[in-house]
C-alpha cells in the first residue's frame, strides 16, 4: 500500500502530533488516494445501493485520526495501522446499525477474498470477522495484528513485518495460520482454538 513518501508522510504526522492544523491538511491530502483505494477495497463486494460508499469511508477514518485527543503517530506503518483499525471499527458499526434497522438484526454478508481465505467462494458477514479477530486477540494478539493490518490495513507482507518488527517469514507463517484458524471459526467448525495457534 505504499505509495505516499514514508519520510513526508513522517515529519507530517510529527507536525500533526504537535498540533499543526496545516500539516494535517497537508497528511490527508497525501493519504487520501490510498486511504479511499483501501476504502474501495473493502467495499467492492457490497451491493450497488450500499449506503456507506468508499469516500464516506476515508473520510470518517481520517476524522476519527485526526481528532485531538488521539495520541500521534511515531510514523507511516503507525498511521496506516491506526487506519487499519478505524476502519474495521467504521465497518463493524455500521454492519451492525445496519442489522438494528432490518427486522430479525441480519448481519450482513460480505465476501472474504482469497487474500484472506483458502476458498475464492467464502462468504462471511463482518460483525462475525470481528467477532473471530477478538477471540483470536485474546489467544494471540500479534497474529490478530497481522491480519487488521493485511486485511483491513491493505499492508504488505513487508510493511506488516516492518511495522510488527517481525521477519517477514514470520508474518507469512502468522498470516497463514491465522487466515487457517479464521476459516475454521467463520465455517462454524468447532476446534481447539488455542492448539490450531500452536
Amino acid at each position: 500500500m505504499a505509495n505516499s513518501s514514508q519520510d513526508e508522510v513522517t515529519q507530517l504526522l510529527a507536525a500533526a502530533g504537535q498540533g499543526d492544523p496545516d500539516a494535517r491538511n497537508a497528511l490527508f491530502a497525501l493519504v487520501y488516494d490510498e486511504l479511499r483505494a483501501l476504502a474501495r477495497q473493502h467495499l467492492q463486494f457490497e451491493r450497488p445501493d450500499h449506503t456507506l460508499q468508499a469516500t464516506a469511508l476515508a473520510h470518517e477514518a481520517y476524522i476519527r485520526l485526526a481528532r485531538p485527543q488521539e495520541k500521534g503517530w511515531a510514523n507511516r506503518g503507525h498511521f496506516f495501522a491506526a487506519c487499519a483499525t478505524a476502519i474495521r471499527r467504521i465497518l463493524v458499526e455500521h454492519a451492525r446499525a445496519r442489522g438494528r434497522r432490518k427486522r430479525g438484526g441480519q448481519h450482513q454478508q460480505v465476501p472474504l477474498t482469497s487474500s484472506l481465505l483458502v476458498a475464492d467462494d467464502s462468504h462471511f458477514d463482518i460483525i462475525a470477522l470481528d467477532e473471530a479477530l477478538v477471540l483470536l486477540n485474546k489467544l494471540d494478539p500479534q497474529r490478530a495484528k497481522v491480519v487488521e493490518l493485511r486485511f483491513f490495513g491493505g499492508m504488505t507482507v513487508e510493511e506488516t513485518a516492518d511495522f510488527m518488527n517481525l521477519s517477514v517469514p514470520t508474518v507469512v507463517r502468522y498470516w497463514r495460520l491465522a487466515k487457517a484458524w479464521l476459516y475454521r471459526e467463520l465455517s462454524g467448525q468447532t476446534s481447539d482454538a488455542i492448539d490450531e495457534l500452536e
